[in-house]
Protein backbone atom coordinates (compact mmCIF):
# COMPACT_ATOMS: atom_id res chain seq x y z
CA UNK A 1 0.00 0.00 0.00
CA UNK A 2 1.47 3.17 -1.03
CA UNK A 3 1.80 6.07 1.49
CA UNK A 4 1.14 10.10 1.58
CA UNK A 5 3.69 12.85 -0.43
CA UNK A 6 0.64 15.46 1.20
CA UNK A 7 -2.55 15.28 2.78
CA UNK A 8 -4.41 17.92 0.37
CA UNK A 9 -7.83 17.33 1.06
CA UNK A 10 -10.09 18.29 -1.75
CA UNK A 11 -12.80 20.92 -1.22
CA UNK A 12 -15.69 20.01 1.20
CA UNK A 13 -18.81 18.83 0.02
CA UNK A 14 -20.00 17.42 3.15
CA UNK A 15 -20.28 18.29 6.94
CA UNK A 16 -17.94 15.84 8.55
CA UNK A 17 -14.50 14.54 6.11
CA UNK A 18 -12.70 11.59 7.62
CA UNK A 19 -9.68 10.66 5.79
CA UNK A 20 -7.02 7.75 6.63
CA UNK A 21 -3.54 9.19 5.59
CA UNK A 22 -1.48 6.23 5.23
CA UNK A 23 2.33 7.71 5.57
CA UNK A 24 5.52 6.26 4.92
CA UNK A 25 8.60 7.43 7.31
CA UNK A 26 9.28 11.18 9.16
CA UNK A 27 9.19 13.01 6.16
CA UNK A 28 6.04 11.11 4.81
CA UNK A 29 4.10 12.01 8.51
CA UNK A 30 5.23 15.57 7.90
CA UNK A 31 4.00 15.94 4.23
CA UNK A 32 0.87 14.32 5.21
CA UNK A 33 -0.17 16.40 8.01
CA UNK A 34 1.56 19.83 8.50
CA UNK A 35 -0.11 20.82 5.26
CA UNK A 36 -3.05 20.02 6.46
CA UNK A 37 -2.75 21.90 9.88
CA UNK A 38 -1.40 25.30 7.67
CA UNK A 39 -4.01 24.95 5.62
CA UNK A 40 -6.88 24.64 8.61
CA UNK A 41 -4.61 27.98 10.03
CA UNK A 42 -5.18 29.76 6.82
CA UNK A 43 -8.89 29.46 6.67
CA UNK A 44 -9.71 30.22 10.03
CA UNK A 45 -10.63 27.23 11.46
CA UNK A 46 -9.57 26.06 15.03
CA UNK A 47 -6.73 23.08 15.06
CA UNK A 48 -6.59 20.52 17.35
CA UNK A 49 -3.54 18.11 16.65
CA UNK A 50 -4.01 14.19 19.21
CA UNK A 51 -1.11 12.10 18.44
CA UNK A 52 1.21 10.04 20.16
CA UNK A 53 3.14 12.75 22.28
CA UNK A 54 6.70 11.31 21.06
CA UNK A 55 5.15 13.09 17.75
CA UNK A 56 4.12 16.59 19.49
CA UNK A 57 7.64 18.23 19.50
CA UNK A 58 8.12 17.06 15.91
CA UNK A 59 5.20 18.70 14.51
CA UNK A 60 5.64 22.01 16.59
CA UNK A 61 9.42 22.31 15.26
CA UNK A 62 7.91 21.91 11.98
CA UNK A 63 5.36 24.65 12.92
CA UNK A 64 7.51 27.18 13.82
CA UNK A 65 5.04 30.62 15.53
CA UNK A 66 2.37 28.89 14.01
CA UNK A 67 2.26 26.24 17.01
CA UNK A 68 1.05 28.24 19.21
CA UNK A 69 -2.46 28.60 17.55
CA UNK A 70 -2.92 24.92 17.60
CA UNK A 71 -4.27 22.57 20.41
CA UNK A 72 -1.76 19.62 21.04
CA UNK A 73 -3.47 16.53 22.85
CA UNK A 74 -0.78 13.33 23.85
CA UNK A 75 -2.85 10.83 22.61
CA UNK A 76 -1.18 8.10 24.36
CA UNK A 77 -2.41 9.57 27.68
CA UNK A 78 -5.89 11.26 26.58
CA UNK A 79 -6.35 8.55 24.07
CA UNK A 80 -5.23 5.49 26.02
CA UNK A 81 -8.71 4.04 26.61
CA UNK A 82 -10.11 4.20 23.09
CA UNK A 83 -13.51 4.37 24.11
CA UNK A 84 -12.13 8.24 25.92
CA UNK A 85 -11.15 9.64 22.73
CA UNK A 86 -14.69 10.78 21.06
CA UNK A 87 -16.65 12.34 24.03
CA UNK A 88 -12.78 13.43 25.82
CA UNK A 89 -10.68 14.11 22.77
CA UNK A 90 -12.86 15.07 19.47
CA UNK A 91 -15.98 16.20 20.76
CA UNK A 92 -14.34 18.15 24.00
CA UNK A 93 -12.62 20.28 21.08
CA UNK A 94 -15.23 20.75 18.11
CA UNK A 95 -18.14 20.89 20.50
CA UNK A 96 -15.53 24.16 21.78
CA UNK A 97 -16.12 25.65 18.21
CA UNK A 98 -19.70 25.38 17.45
CA UNK A 99 -19.64 28.21 14.69
CA UNK A 100 -17.79 26.64 12.20
CA UNK A 101 -15.81 24.33 10.75
CA UNK A 102 -12.83 22.37 12.92
CA UNK A 103 -10.26 20.47 11.90
CA UNK A 104 -8.62 17.64 13.82
CA UNK A 105 -5.41 15.43 13.52
CA UNK A 106 -6.61 12.31 15.46
CA UNK A 107 -4.43 9.04 15.48
CA UNK A 108 -5.50 6.51 17.69
CA UNK A 109 -3.95 3.55 16.12
CA UNK A 110 0.22 3.52 16.34
CA UNK A 111 3.03 0.96 16.43
CA UNK A 112 3.05 -0.07 19.88
CA UNK A 113 -1.09 -0.57 20.57
CA UNK A 114 -1.28 -3.64 22.14
CA UNK A 115 -3.48 -6.72 20.86
CA UNK A 116 -6.06 -5.84 23.67
CA UNK A 117 -6.41 -2.50 22.86
CA UNK A 118 -7.01 -2.76 19.37
CA UNK A 119 -10.36 -3.42 19.31
CA UNK A 120 -10.95 -0.96 21.15
CA UNK A 121 -8.79 1.20 18.43
CA UNK A 122 -11.44 -0.08 15.73
CA UNK A 123 -14.32 0.12 17.23
CA UNK A 124 -13.53 4.15 18.38
CA UNK A 125 -12.88 4.42 14.17
CA UNK A 126 -15.49 3.04 13.39
CA UNK A 127 -17.97 5.04 15.58
CA UNK A 128 -16.36 8.35 14.61
CA UNK A 129 -18.40 8.33 11.34
CA UNK A 130 -21.43 8.15 13.72
CA UNK A 131 -20.87 10.61 16.38
CA UNK A 132 -19.89 13.19 13.69
CA UNK A 133 -22.69 12.52 11.17
CA UNK A 134 -23.56 16.09 10.02
CA UNK A 135 -21.25 18.24 11.49
CA UNK A 136 -18.71 20.36 10.20
CA UNK A 137 -15.44 18.77 11.29
CA UNK A 138 -12.81 17.16 9.57
CA UNK A 139 -10.84 14.63 11.48
CA UNK A 140 -7.38 13.09 9.12
CA UNK A 141 -6.17 9.68 10.75
CA UNK A 142 -2.42 9.22 10.13
CA UNK A 143 -1.60 5.34 9.63
CA UNK A 144 2.24 4.20 9.54
CA UNK A 145 2.30 2.13 6.71
CA UNK A 146 5.68 0.96 7.40
CA UNK A 147 5.12 -0.09 10.89
CA UNK A 148 1.57 -1.35 10.99
CA UNK A 149 0.33 -5.01 10.65
CA UNK A 150 -1.58 -4.84 6.71
CA UNK A 151 -4.36 -6.21 8.81
CA UNK A 152 -4.36 -2.76 10.43
CA UNK A 153 -4.53 -0.76 7.24
CA UNK A 154 -7.38 -2.74 5.97
CA UNK A 155 -9.01 -2.06 8.74
CA UNK A 156 -8.37 1.57 8.60
CA UNK A 157 -9.60 1.37 4.86
CA UNK A 158 -12.92 0.10 6.06
CA UNK A 159 -13.56 2.49 8.86
CA UNK A 160 -12.66 5.72 6.60
CA UNK A 161 -14.26 6.63 3.42
CA UNK A 162 -11.85 8.54 2.16
CA UNK A 163 -7.67 7.15 1.67
CA UNK A 164 -5.20 9.56 1.03
CA UNK A 165 -1.85 7.74 -0.28
CA UNK A 166 0.90 8.30 -3.10
CA UNK A 167 -2.21 8.19 -5.60
CA UNK A 168 -4.01 11.32 -3.55
CA UNK A 169 -7.33 11.26 -2.37
CA UNK A 170 -10.16 9.12 -3.05
CA UNK A 171 -12.93 7.18 -1.90
CA UNK A 172 -12.58 3.97 -0.04
CA UNK A 173 -13.98 0.97 -1.66
CA UNK A 174 -13.46 -1.25 1.25
CA UNK A 175 -16.01 1.53 3.47
CA UNK A 176 -18.10 -0.95 5.28
CA UNK A 177 -17.77 0.98 9.24
CA UNK A 178 -20.97 -1.15 10.66
CA UNK A 179 -19.39 -4.52 9.56
CA UNK A 180 -15.94 -3.78 10.78
CA UNK A 181 -17.36 -2.56 13.81
CA UNK A 182 -19.55 -6.15 13.98
CA UNK A 183 -16.22 -8.20 13.15
CA UNK A 184 -14.57 -6.91 16.01
CA UNK A 185 -17.64 -7.35 18.89
CA UNK A 186 -17.48 -10.98 19.55
CA UNK A 187 -18.46 -11.81 22.75
CA UNK A 188 -15.45 -11.26 25.42
CA UNK A 189 -12.87 -14.22 25.97
CA UNK A 190 -13.31 -15.67 28.79
CA UNK A 191 -10.72 -15.10 31.35
CA UNK A 192 -7.52 -17.43 32.63
CA UNK A 193 -8.03 -18.91 36.14
CA UNK A 194 -10.85 -18.55 38.59
CA UNK A 195 -12.32 -14.67 39.10
CA UNK A 196 -13.07 -13.53 41.91
CA UNK A 197 -17.32 -13.50 41.94
CA UNK A 198 -19.75 -11.75 43.69
CA UNK A 199 -23.43 -12.06 43.15
CA UNK A 200 -24.78 -8.11 43.85
CA UNK A 201 -27.91 -6.61 43.54
CA UNK A 202 -29.55 -3.39 45.58
CA UNK A 203 -28.90 -5.26 48.94
CA UNK A 204 -25.21 -5.34 48.87
CA UNK A 205 -23.82 -2.69 45.71
CA UNK A 206 -21.86 -1.05 49.00
CA UNK A 207 -19.98 -4.74 49.34
CA UNK A 208 -19.44 -5.04 45.19
CA UNK A 209 -17.70 -1.63 45.80
CA UNK A 210 -16.01 -2.78 48.74
CA UNK A 211 -14.58 -5.78 46.78
CA UNK A 212 -13.40 -3.65 44.29
CA UNK A 213 -11.34 -1.57 46.38
CA UNK A 214 -9.56 -4.19 47.89
CA UNK A 215 -8.47 -5.67 45.32
CA UNK A 216 -7.36 -2.16 43.67
CA UNK A 217 -5.10 -1.88 46.96
CA UNK A 218 -3.64 -5.75 47.01
CA UNK A 219 -2.60 -5.02 43.29
CA UNK A 220 -0.81 -1.85 44.29
CA UNK A 221 -2.57 0.39 42.86
CA UNK A 222 -2.33 4.29 44.31
CA UNK A 223 -4.73 5.68 46.47
CA UNK A 224 -6.24 7.84 44.04
CA UNK A 225 -7.23 4.98 41.29
CA UNK A 226 -8.15 2.92 44.43
CA UNK A 227 -11.22 5.68 44.49
CA UNK A 228 -11.35 5.50 40.36
CA UNK A 229 -11.85 2.17 40.80
CA UNK A 230 -14.43 2.35 43.00
CA UNK A 231 -16.32 5.05 41.39
CA UNK A 232 -16.35 3.13 37.97
CA UNK A 233 -17.34 -0.41 39.49
CA UNK A 234 -20.44 1.61 41.27
CA UNK A 235 -21.42 3.03 38.09
CA UNK A 236 -21.24 -0.35 36.35
CA UNK A 237 -22.96 -2.32 39.34
CA UNK A 238 -25.69 0.59 39.68
CA UNK A 239 -26.67 0.55 35.55
CA UNK A 240 -27.24 -3.02 36.42
CA UNK A 241 -29.40 -2.17 39.26
CA UNK A 242 -31.36 0.68 36.65
CA UNK A 243 -31.20 -1.39 33.55
CA UNK A 244 -30.01 -4.81 33.65
CA UNK A 245 -32.60 -6.58 35.25
CA UNK A 246 -31.79 -4.95 38.94
CA UNK A 247 -28.90 -7.57 39.39
CA UNK A 248 -26.02 -8.57 37.99
CA UNK A 249 -22.51 -10.21 38.42
CA UNK A 250 -19.13 -8.75 39.62
CA UNK A 251 -15.89 -10.33 38.16
CA UNK A 252 -12.29 -9.59 39.58
CA UNK A 253 -8.96 -10.90 38.23
CA UNK A 254 -5.53 -9.45 37.02
CA UNK A 255 -4.92 -10.15 33.04
CA UNK A 256 -1.30 -9.36 31.69
CA UNK A 257 -0.74 -5.64 32.68
CA UNK A 258 -4.16 -4.92 33.63
CA UNK A 259 -6.30 -5.13 36.73
CA UNK A 260 -9.85 -6.23 34.88
CA UNK A 261 -13.11 -5.19 36.48
CA UNK A 262 -16.22 -6.78 35.00
CA UNK A 263 -19.96 -6.53 35.42
CA UNK A 264 -22.45 -8.20 33.38
CA UNK A 265 -26.43 -8.62 33.69
CA UNK A 266 -29.36 -9.07 31.25
CA UNK A 267 -29.78 -5.95 30.18
CA UNK A 268 -29.43 -5.00 26.48
CA UNK A 269 -27.59 -1.31 25.45
CA UNK A 270 -29.04 -0.31 22.00
CA UNK A 271 -27.17 3.23 21.40
CA UNK A 272 -23.82 2.25 19.84
CA UNK A 273 -22.07 4.99 21.08
CA UNK A 274 -23.31 4.19 24.62
CA UNK A 275 -20.02 6.17 26.52
CA UNK A 276 -19.29 8.22 23.99
CA UNK A 277 -21.87 11.39 24.66
CA UNK A 278 -20.42 14.17 26.04
CA UNK A 279 -21.56 14.76 29.63
CA UNK A 280 -24.58 17.05 29.41
CA UNK A 281 -27.11 18.57 32.24
CA UNK A 282 -29.96 16.50 30.66
CA UNK A 283 -28.34 13.70 29.45
CA UNK A 284 -30.93 10.37 29.47
CA UNK A 285 -28.46 7.87 29.96
CA UNK A 286 -25.41 6.77 29.55
CA UNK A 287 -23.77 8.66 31.97
CA UNK A 288 -22.40 5.63 34.06
CA UNK A 289 -20.54 4.03 31.34
CA UNK A 290 -19.21 7.78 30.41
CA UNK A 291 -17.30 7.70 33.81
CA UNK A 292 -16.08 4.39 33.34
CA UNK A 293 -14.38 5.24 29.78
CA UNK A 294 -13.09 8.45 31.52
CA UNK A 295 -11.51 6.61 34.70
CA UNK A 296 -10.48 3.14 33.09
CA UNK A 297 -7.45 2.43 30.79
CA UNK A 298 -9.13 0.74 28.63
CA UNK A 299 -12.83 -0.51 28.42
CA UNK A 300 -14.66 -3.58 26.69
CA UNK A 301 -18.53 -4.23 25.87
CA UNK A 302 -20.49 -6.46 24.84
CA UNK A 303 -24.09 -6.35 24.46
CA UNK A 304 -26.67 -8.35 23.04
CA UNK A 305 -30.29 -8.77 23.73
CA UNK A 306 -30.37 -10.48 26.62
CA UNK A 307 -27.01 -9.60 28.27
CA UNK A 308 -24.63 -7.41 28.34
CA UNK A 309 -20.71 -7.37 29.93
CA UNK A 310 -18.54 -4.42 30.76
CA UNK A 311 -15.07 -4.43 31.16
CA UNK A 312 -12.64 -2.10 33.09
CA UNK A 313 -9.22 -2.30 33.09
CA UNK A 314 -6.67 -0.96 35.09
CA UNK A 315 -3.03 -0.72 34.15
CA UNK A 316 -0.93 -2.47 37.23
Amino acid sequence: MSSASSAQVRPVTEPFVHPALFYRGVQGYLAGTVPFIREGLKLGEPVAVAVPGRNLPLLRSELGDSAAQVRWVDMAQAGRNPGWIIPGVLRGFADAHPDGRVRIIGQPIWPGRSEDEYPACVQHEALINLAFTGRAVTILCPYDADELHPRVLADAAATHPLLIDDDGEHHSAAYAPEDIRETYDPPLAEPDGRPVLLAFDETNLGQARALAAEHARRAGLAADRVMDVELAVNEMAANSLAHGGGAGSLRVWSQDVYLVFEVQDTGFISDPLVGRHPLTLDMAGGRGVLVVNQLSDLVRMHTRPGGTTVRAHFVL
